[in-house]
This record gives C-alpha cells, structure tokens and sequence, in this order.
C-alpha cells in the first residue's frame, strides 16, 4: 500500500472528528506541535518504528510530542494508530492532518529566508505585500536567516517561491554569460 495513503487517510478521519467536535483548530496546533517535535528530534521516528519499544513508551512520547494540554481526540487518535501498528507514520500524520487543515480554513504557510535578521519594519513592510498579495487567506510567516543568499530575500508561499536574492541574481547572470559563448 501506497506510504502516502496510510497517513492521509488517517489524517482525513481525525480532521473529520474534530470537525464534528469542534476542535480541529486546537487539534491543528497540536499536530504542528508533533511536527516540530520530530523536526527536533530526529530519533523519534525510529523509536516510533522500532518493534521492541513498548506500546507505553511510544504513546507516551507521542502523547509528549504533542504538548502539554492536548484534547482527547489526540489521545484516542494516538491510541488507535498504536492499535493498528501505525506508529511509523505518526509524522507523516501529522503533516497530512496540517495540510487539510490548512486547505479547508484557506492557510498559507510563507516562509521569508533573508541573509541576516530583519529589523521590525521590513518583517511588517514584507508581511503587507504578501498580505496585499493574497488577499482572503489567512497567512502563517515564519522567518530564516541565510547567510548564502548574500544579499535580498526568498518568499515562498506553499509552492510559489519569489527569489529576490543576489546569489540568484549572479547565477543568473552567469547562466547568461554561458549561454552567448
């Protein structure tokens, strides 16, 4: 069976129950909360796939991974892919439940990556033109440091990606350069 189908299924079903109980914003954060957790610690997935971890040490560390108030329907949800033996997929889970979230409340995840920190006014005067851009939804900005883009900045918004950068400046010009010899 596809790898992808497994999480997404379970995903749908989760954000489906919390639909009908009314939580799927609180459910949401805790899923994010799971992400940045395994994006954190790395060796979490393969605790979740190793057979000999016991079933209590894995949900409490998913129970963990999730924060520390966490809704019952996470509770419940953990338990159930521990039933089915899918904890291997409990990221993937996750980012599929983060991504139907997104989709049906109109989230749109905007990463900014700049060569050094920006101060107040360019992080407000960046978030208004991606505002102004997309109008309607609700946005979700997070901000990184690159040293290696030199100069400028990258915004990506889900899959569209403006590079405003200088070193995508100078591989352009030496893609130009290479192409009139």
């Amino acid at each position: 069976m596809n790898d992808g189908l497994i999480p997404r299924r379970y995903a749908l079903a989760l954000f489906k129950y919390a639909k009908e109980k009314n939580i799927t914003e609180p459910v949401y954060d805790e899923m994010k909360q799971v992400i940045d957790s395994f994006q954190k610690y790395p060796e979490l997935q393969k605790v979740m796939a190793n057979p000999f971890v016991s079933r209590e040490d894995k949900a409490k560390l998913l129970t963990g991974a999730a924060g520390d108030k966490i809704e019952d329907a996470y509770k419940s949800f953990v338990k159930l892919i521990l039933d089915a033996n899918r904890e291997q997929y409990a990221l993937q889970m996750a980012l599929a439940y983060r991504d139907i979230y997104r989709k049906d409340n109109r989230i749109a995840q905007v990463e900014v990556t700049s060569a050094s920190a920006l101060n107040d006014e360019q992080v407000e005067k960046i978030k208004n033109i991606v505002r102004d851009a997309y109008k309607g939804m609700t946005l979700e900005f997070s901000f990184k440091v690159d040293p290696e883009i030199i100069g400028g900045f990258i915004i990506t918004v889900d899959s569209n990606r403006l590079d405003a950068s200088v070193s995508n400046e100078l591989q352009q010009i030496r893609k130009k350069l290479l192409r009139s010899n």
